[in-house]
């Protein structure tokens, strides 16, 4: 199920954002990426996110800045410096050269003196100063966010949903108004057929009764459209239910209504029913496309 969320926070010393973005997967596959000072709290972050998100692609986003006034309030290593310059002042009097103010710029070009950017930012005291405790309400308020888009997105699809079983459920109120002229239907065909088997000189009655239950038997449809009412009604009830694996028991549910439209329509044997039964096949894989997004 898709979602997003987002929580951010800026004081004097530092700015830090959390992001969360998930599109739908059958398991929880999480990624992260996190400041170097709260690696070590990754797996608490990872059980964390697994708790509230039990499903999905989901990418975690912790973007930690520091202001620029906060970041080296002093950036030149003056002991490296006076090392250093030592260094080169006795090297050129060891070679009977003059010490000058560019023995202090060649000291000030090498490294370790004045620090790179890469070097600024180890350096800065970021995991002495902000503990995980502090930054770990915004993982809780990006969570709560996303889920209550996950809901909102929830509350949409189950509308969808419920619309297209109501679809199936007037499909199968038309099979009903339609199955007695179907049953006459067929009665008229076996009674025409009745008449010119018993003028037949081999008609044998015991054989034409079992093949007549055999027959009425394989066209009743009665049990299919009981139990097609009740797996409707089910369905609808467990879209409501606050199950975290509704998704796993609404698509059990629609693979017994589509078993029960299928043999609706083997037995029918009429065409006007099969028109409805294709119908009902249509919703259903609308269901099925929706129930794909839905934990």
């Amino acid at each position: 199920m898709t979602g997003y969320g987002q929580a951010h926070r800026e004081t004097d010393s530092y700015t830090a954002t959390v992001e969360l973005k998930s599109i739908n997967s059958k398991t929880l596959d999480l990624t992260l990426r996190l400041p170097r000072f709260l690696l070590p709290h990754e797996v608490e972050i990872r059980n964390t996110v697994a708790k509230a998100l039990l499903r999905g692609k989901v990418n975690l986003n912790l973007d930690f800045v520091r202001p620029a006034a906060a970041r080296i309030t002093n950036p030149l290593n003056k002991e490296a410096l006076m090392a250093t310059f030592h260094e080169l002042k006795e090297v050129a009097q060891s070679l009977g050269l003059h010490t000058s103010e560019a023995t202090l710029l060649a000291a000030l070009r090498l490294p370790g003196v004045i620090p790179s950017a890469a070097e600024a930012r180890e350096a800065e005291p970021i995991a002495e100063d902000v503990a995980w405790s502090e930054l770990q309400p915004l993982l809780i308020e990006a969570l709560t966010a996303i889920q209550q888009f996950r809901q909102d997105e929830g509350s949409t699809l189950s509308a969808e949903i419920l619309s297209y079983v109501a679809v199936i459920r007037q499909q199968l109120a038309a099979v009903e108004q339609h199955d007695p002229a179907r049953i006459e239907h067929i009665r008229q065909r076996l009674a025409a057929h009745l008449a010119e088997l018993t003028s037949h000189e081999q008609f044998n009655p015991i054989r034409f009764e079992q093949e007549v239950l055999y027959y009425i038997e394989k066209l009743d449809i009665a049990e299919e459209k009981v139990r097609l009412a009740a797996h409707l009604a089910y369905f609808e009830q467990a879209v409501h239910q606050p199950d975290e694996a509704v998704g796993k028991k609404l698509g059990f549910l629609a693979q017994e209504i589509g078993r029960e439209i299928n043999t609706i329509g083997s037995k029918a044997n009429d065409a006007t029913m099969q028109h409805l039964v294709v119908g009902m096949k249509e919703e259903l894989e609308k269901i099925k496309e929706q129930l794909n997004n839905i934990l």
